[in-house]
């Protein structure tokens, strides 16, 4: 059973300055250099071990230097290296890098599965900038997050080819990062169902796993399921998005925060909000119950009522929010684990699951015969009661404390 995971807190995070769609950020900007800081103080005092982001959030993208990370004359290359030097000094390993292919304009009808070939072209040279930022960083994953792959209305998609600039997109990323001994090893696809587009092109676990298994190497990429935001969007389950997962063996790490069913992304840090509570403790419990061994990577930003206007206080609130975002997770870390320990919660379960080890071989070997004459006293199994409410009871009054 793991105890106590590592975790990841991303610079998009910290920098948000907490804007929605009915009015601009609240919170005082920060410099790529400023967020730095704070994540290597957070690193100092225990509270996290890695960090993570976008090209665009360490530096300005400029479509007509494509290759300015290399100039070692260049303001982005300067501020990467300071970047890195603050980091380490907080015995941050930077971690993942993502590639922004959803703020600029032009990438507004999507980025590599745009229709237009000159855009997808962009695409491909901000991607393959984005991934030697993140190995100058060291970090060991690329993540694409599915942006503005998507669409609004069904007739302006090339449907017949759509899922094929996907795949020719996905598979030049490895082959990027072998030709140029890049630091990174794996990459991940964070689906999403909507939002910015009203509908994405990878919605599910299911669809980014499935289109996983068509790639030139597909050893080479996982998921990153976001819970409970993304999942629970369009009402389903974060924890059977995570199990999936992670019996696929493609669950190469998590993202977490807080999410009301239903709804548009929240983005809450773990816990906070009207709904989630339960749903989070089942995913550590689980995720710890079978010894997933990957890395926990907040993805959220704080309430928008906790921001405060203006320069006095905008590090001092993103400071506090760090340690509260961490403070939310190891509260649910700790309850997970408490669960873990309940002999009364093991046994239930097992009452539910039953335990026939005879059956369970005659059923995983598939011998069709032995199978086909077995007998099973139907009248025995069909008055057996399954008892999952007093089980769930058990769970929620050890949640409650009691």
């Amino acid at each position: 059973m793991i105890q106590e995971r590592k975790l990841s807190m991303p610079f998009w995070c910290v920098g948000n300055p907490v804007g929605d769609p009915f009015g601009p950020g609240v919170l005082t900007g920060v410099s790529s250099i400023e967020v730095a800081e704070l994540l290597a103080a957070a690193g100092r005092k225990g509270l996290i071990n890695y960090s993570a982001a976008h090209d665009d959030d360490l530096v300005p993208w400029d479509p007509a230097k494509p290759e300015d990370d290399l100039d070692e004359s260049s303001e982005v290359y300067k501020t990467l290296v300071q970047i890195k030097k603050i980091l380490t000094s907080g015995n941050i390993k930077f971690n993942m890098i993502g590639c922004a292919l959803h703020p600029d304009p032009v990438f507004r009808n999507g980025g590599i599965a745009n229709p237009d070939p000159r855009v997808r072209l962009l695409a491909a040279q901000k991607v393959m900038r984005a991934l030697r930022i993140g190995s100058f960083l060291g970090a060991d994953f690329f993540t694409y997050w599915v942006a503005r792959d998507g669409f609004e209305t069904q007739f302006s998609v090339p449907w017949d080819k759509t899922y094929r600039y996907l795949q020719e997109a996905l598979n030049l990323v490895p082959r990027y990062c072998k030709a140029n001994n890049l630091t990174i090893k794996h990459a991940t696809i964070e689906y999403k169902p909507n939002e910015p587009r009203g509908e994405m092109f990878l919605p599910t676990v299911g669809h980014s796993v499935a289109l996983i298994s068509t790639l030139e190497n597909p050893d080479f990429w996982g998921v990153n399921p976001e819970v409970l935001q993304h999942d629970a969007m369009t009402n389903l389950s974060p924890v059977a998005a995570v199990a999936f997962a992670m019996y696929m063996k493609k669950l190469f790490f998590l993202h977490v925060g807080s999410q009301k069913p239903g709804q548009f992304d929240n983005d809450n840090p773990p816990t906070i909000g009207m709904d989630g509570l339960k749903e989070m403790v089942s995913i550590i419990y689980f995720i710890n119950k079978y010894n997933w061994n990957g890395y926990i990577e907040f993805d959220n930003h704080m309430l928008r009522t906790d921001t405060i206007p203006g320069d006095a206080d905008r590090l001092a609130v993103r400071d506090k929010y760090i340690e509260m975002t961490v403070d939310a997770y190891r509260t649910v870390e700790r309850k997970a684990n408490q669960l873990l320990g309940e002999n009364t919660i093991d046994a239930m379960q097992q009452s539910v699951w039953k335990d026939d080890s005879e059956l369970e071989t005659l059923l995983s070997e598939g011998n069709i015969e032995k199978i086909a004459e077995s007998k099973i006293d139907y009248t025995q199994v069909v008055s057996e009661p399954i008892e999952i409410g007093a089980l769930d009871l058990t769970v929620n009054k050890k949640l409650l404390g009691f």
